[in-house]
């Protein structure tokens, strides 16, 4: 059924209709065909955000470029729009043929955040899909998942199908290939999981049985071919992986409304509460000339003004300075801005950052992390407060009238003397500002400092996976503290929900039985939780109770040697060096950068045997 043509003429109903018809420049249409293997991909939430995720582009482009696969795109229909699609009776549709989801072979969700889970339910529930796998028919899409958040898969696990660990580039052609030889020889949904077992990487939940009682979460096998560990896959080389360039250009303005363009991938910095610095190891980056070569093809291609140069740590890059200095020099004449992020607390990331703000100096954010230097030891940030304010100063003196600080709050040993030093900060960095303001140029705007607090979540493979969470009203202690002290003419102050971060991190350390937790939570109308007009905390309170849960339990600090529900999981990191640098922040002992000094033992590069090396230089090993 082509859903859309029956819904194209009533998307006047509602706001933003461009999120819905399909059709921008660059997508790809490919004859529906019983030759294709017919897959979609959906990301649980609304397409502006979707549409700036770099992983979902990655996949579609590599999908389509082969003849027997055929790659559509979905997302989760805002409120408007699941009401105008229940009103008509219609099911949710894939954006480029309209065809109903439930028509596809395959459906795959891209897992960036864990308060989207309801959205995955809520997309399975509008395509006319049972939400829980063994309720679903043979004729049903084979259900898989994978991004940034599968290194726990086992609150979806009740759900989903097939999840994919670590980077699908190398694989996910021969997972979906297999699937569709598997299918054309007429085994039935079950056995051919079985057989996708076989894959590096693919995890089969209904091959398990997750046995839970205290502190002890034990998945027993089901079948003698079940994997006990599962690796995450690694892309070794980045230069030759693929990458597309041919970006799809939407009509609407997205989140990144730019072309993108991932420098590296990995960090090896070693914050300990960094669940992507660490499941993303080891570090590995894409050359200078790949680099140069990628962007006048993307620019040629998309028409974008703007590049960004992305990745978990873009002034690491080894060529970052040269590489930024030739490209800016390439396109001054063609007026093609180019961003960085995540830059580091230093002058070099400043001088960076003038680089590439010539003209139109927009704000500067830098994450100091902590109030003071003992917590930055503790969490293993290698800044010190005479690196932020050296940095600022360069910033100031160079034009930038507006800081953003990022910190964190409820991090393990913090004490009130770390918020003080978070307030003593702050208004450091303002009058540097103001000072520098008025002995140089009192035309500059006026200096503006931005505070933005989080709350820290406890995340799987990181060293502080065991820690507990404070509980709401310490949290909200925190965020009143700093309220009242963050109070200064060019000071603003932000925090987050600490509703949604406790929530989070519920369901960052769960087990398949929080699945129950989500399911509840759906059914009751839980869904775009992470948009604060939707996001209803008594909702997921009561379904903690419903389910026999404590909130206090769920978040609360967890033994070292207690069995976690994602350890058949194997990221290359190894337990034992987690425990170490868990053991090391009590003792407030910092960890160096493996790049800069000597192999740490973390055991990625080793255990996935990953080849060391960053544009021909090999890593110290000794």
């Amino acid at each position: 059924m082509n859903v859309k043509e029956k819904i194209d003429d009533l998307l006047y109903k509602i706001n933003n209709p461009e999120r819905y018809i399909g059709n921008e420049w660059n997508e790809i249409k490919k004859n529906w065909s019983e030759e294709k293997i017919k897959t979609v991909l959906a990301f649980p939430d609304v397409y502006e955000i979707g549409m700036s995720h770099l992983g979902m582009k990655i996949l579609y482009h590599l999908l389509n470029e082969k003849d027997d696969i055929l790659c559509e795109r979905t997302f989760s229909p805002w409120t408007d729009m699941e009401k105008l699609l229940k009103e008509n009776n219609l099911p949710l549709y894939a954006l480029e043929s309209g065809r109903a989801i439930n028509e596809f072979d395959i459906l795959g969700f891209t897992l960036q955040y864990e308060m989207s889970y309801t959205n995955i339910l809520n997309i399975l529930d509008l395509s006319d899909l049972a939400v829980r796998s063994k309720n679903r028919s043979e004729e049903d899409p084979l259900v898989i998942a994978g991004g940034a958040t599968v290194f726990n898969p086992e609150p979806l696990a009740p759900f989903i199908d097939l999840f994919f660990v670590g980077e699908a580039e190398e694989v996910i052609v021969e997972l979906i290939e297999k699937y569709k030889k598997l299918k054309k020889e007429g085994f039935y949904k079950k056995e051919i999981l079985k057989k996708l077992n076989q894959i590096s990487g693919v995890y089969i939940p209904s091959l398990y049985e997750a046995e839970i009682s205290g502190d002890k979460y034990k998945l027993n096998p089901l079948d003698q071919n079940a994997k006990k560990n599962i690796d995450k896959q690694v892309v070794e080389n980045l230069d030759e992986a693929y990458y597309p360039t041919d970006f799809i250009v939407p009509y609407m303005d997205i989140v990144h409304d730019r072309a993108v363009l991932e420098i590296s991938r990995g960090c090896t910095r070693g914050c300990r509460f960094c669940a992507a610095g660490m499941t993303y190891r080891p570090t590995r980056e894409r050359s200078k000339e790949r680099l140069l070569s990628l962007a006048d093809q993307i620019l040629d291609s998309t028409g974008y003004s703007e590049i960004s140069f992305t990745s978990l740590s873009t002034v690491d890059h080894t060529q970052i300075a040269d590489l930024t200095e030739t490209f800016m020099d390439k396109y001054k004449k063609d007026n093609i801005s180019l961003s960085l992020s995540s830059l580091r607390v230093d002058d070099f990331s400043v001088e960076l950052a003038e680089k590439v703000q010539r003209v139109r100096k927009t704000g500067l954010t830098f994450a100091p992390e902590a109030g003071s230097q003992r917590l930055r030891n503790v969490i293993n940030k290698g800044v010190s407060e005479e690196d932020l304010y050296e940095a600022v100063k360069s910033a100031f003196n160079s034009g930038w009238h507006r800081i953003k600080l990022y910190f964190m709050i409820g991090l393990p040993t913090e004490t009130k003397e770390d918020l003080e030093g978070i307030v003593k900060m702050a208004k450091k960095v303002l009058k540097i500002g103001k000072e520098i303001r008025k002995n140089t140029d009192k035309r500059m705007k006026k200096i503006e400092v931005q505070v933005s607090v989080s709350t820290f979540i406890p995340k799987p493979f990181t060293p502080f996976q065991w820690v507990s969470m404070p509980s709401k009203e310490k949290i909200i202690a925190k965020q009143d503290y700093l309220r009242k002290h963050l109070r200064a003419k060019g000071l603003k102050f932000s925090w987050n929900d600490p509703d949604l971060s406790l929530l989070e991190g519920v369901i960052a350390r769960g087990g398949r039985n929080i699945g129950d937790v989500i399911e509840t939570a759906w059914q009751n109308g839980a869904k775009f939780d992470s948009w604060n007009d939707h996001f209803d905390p008594d909702i997921w309170y009561d379904a903690i109770k419903e389910n026999e849960f404590e909130l206090a339990n769920l978040i609360g600090k967890i033994n070292l040697d207690s069995d976690l529900p994602w350890s058949h999981i194997n990221t290359g990191v190894k337990k034992e060096f987690l425990k170490k640098e868990y053991k090391k922040s009590f003792s407030e002992e910092i960890t160096e950068d493996c790049r800069e000094e000597s192999c740490t033992q973390c055991d990625v590069c080793h255990d996935l045997g990953v080849k060391l090396d960053l544009i021909g230089n090999d890593f110290n090993e000794n």
